[in-house]
């Protein structure tokens, strides 16, 4: 399984250092805003314009990339991120850290336009899972080791800014002195999403759900840890083992999926990440907290790649590709949202509306879920494909899939 990463291991350690400096920086960013006064309706707007960033970044950042090529964009994209850190650090105002999360977004979606479609060129069909998993393991893990970083401003307040702005930095290095050619980006043209949700409609909504309930995690769960009493190193670890409880438990779900009719392990992980926020907005702490954590990252984690899972059971392969760009934008579209939703059930309930938001997200799937059940029959288990994890972060990343045929593959556009 390591062979199959040797074309790609500087593409997968620039990932890894790229997430492990901006991973925290929405964990950060929402603590020093609670710090300074601001309201949590604030500190969710600043959050929101980060993932509208992400959603502008992944409609618009691929034009960048086929004007100047990959390591070019790569480089720019990169240096505005890195520079954008680092003026966090200069003035603290809401509107300027609202400008400067929609620059982020914006920037993040172009990095990972140019990292996933380089990965998809340099992975060979029978290697493409074992890349795609690796992706996930350098993704998420860079993520969780960055929320390390949460506490070594207690002196120097700049100094988590900076740390993150070199490692940030130091990600274009494998990308600069790599041997491997940069790829011709194509362009995937997206399913209609009336057809879309005909063929799914549990796909459809589960993946905009799961944005909702993801965004506003991201974009305040540092806030809720906070108001419960935790100190910033407590605050940190709970947003790691979360984390990485995302990454832990979506495999096991994914085979589970495969064996029995996927539409009842979605629904499943739907009601257990119900009872386990429903429990969190009670204000559990110490070890429960961390148990539960680690439950809800597992299985929320899990569901967008259950959601499209389940949507391409149902679609022709020529369809696949082009629905799971759209399923990522309407996840986007969701993690935009989200964050004022929990924010206004926050100001409402207190630290514990967080996940209470998260809880009636869930609540109202769960029942949408249970509907569909009943409405349609099963896809046989021959029709089935195979469940495989995928990031939530750009169309691009569809191509990543080992279920994407060859007639599927979008072609290079000239010019």
């Amino acid at each position: 399984m390591l062979t199959a990463t040797r074309p790609v291991q500087s593409l997968l350690l620039a990932i890894f250092v790229m997430m492990a400096g901006s991973g925290f920086l929405s964990t950060l960013i929402g603590l020093r805003l609670e710090r300074a006064g601001s309201g949590t309706m604030v500190i969710g707007l600043v959050a929101t314009f980060y993932f509208g960033g992400l959603v502008v970044g992944a409609l618009r950042a691929g034009e960048i990339v086929r004007r100047v090529g990959h390591i070019r964009a790569f480089a720019a994209f990169v240096a505005l991120l890195s520079a954008s850190t680092l003026t966090y650090a200069l003035l603290q105002h809401p509107i300027l850290w609202a400008a400067l999360r929609l620059i982020d977004g914006i920037c993040i979606a172009g990095v990972f336009i140019c990292l996933e479609s380089w990965l998809n060129d340099r992975a060979e069909p029978e290697t493409r899972g074992s890349v795609l998993a690796f992706y996930m393991v350098a993704l998420y893990s860079g993520q969780a080791v960055g929320q390390l970083l949460l506490q070594t401003g207690k002196t120097i307040p700049a100094v988590p800014f900076e740390l993150a702005s070199i490692l940030i930095s130091l990600a274009i290095i494998p990308i600069c002195l790599t041997r491997s050619a940069a790829p011709v980006l194509g362009e995937v043209e997206p399913l209609s999403l009336r057809r879309l949700f005909v063929a799914s409609p549990l796909g459809v909504a589960g993946a905009g759900v799961t944005g909702l309930a993801l965004g506003a995690f991201y974009g305040l769960a540092a806030i809720y840890a906070r108001r419960l009493g935790l100190s910033l190193a407590d605050t940190g670890t709970f947003m790691m083992v979360v984390i990485l409880g995302g990454v832990a438990l979506q495999w096991p779900l994914g085979r589970l999926s495969d064996r029995y009719d996927r539409r009842r392990v979605i629904i499943g992980c739907f009601a257990i990440t119900l009872t386990i926020s429903a429990a969190l907005a009670t204000e559990v702490r110490g070890l429960a907290l961390l148990v539960l954590g680690f439950g809800f990252g597992g299985l929320s984690f899990a569901l967008y790649p259950l959601c499209v899972a389940h949507a391409n059971d149902r679609l022709l392969p020529s369809e696949r590709v082009s629905a799971s760009g759209q399923l990522v934008l309407l996840y986007s579209v969701g993690a935009a949202l989200g964050p004022m939703g929990a924010a206004t059930t926050m100001t409402l309930a207190g630290p514990g509306g967080l996940f209470l938001f998260i809880a009636l997200c869930t609540a109202a799937m769960l029942g949408f879920g249970l509907w569909r059940l009943s409405a349609t029959q099963p896809v046989p288990d021959a029709a089935q494909q195979d469940f495989q994890i995928l990031p939530r972060t750009t169309p691009v990343a569809a191509l990543l899939d080992p279920a994407s045929s060859e007639d599927a593959q979008p072609q290079p556009q000239k010019g």
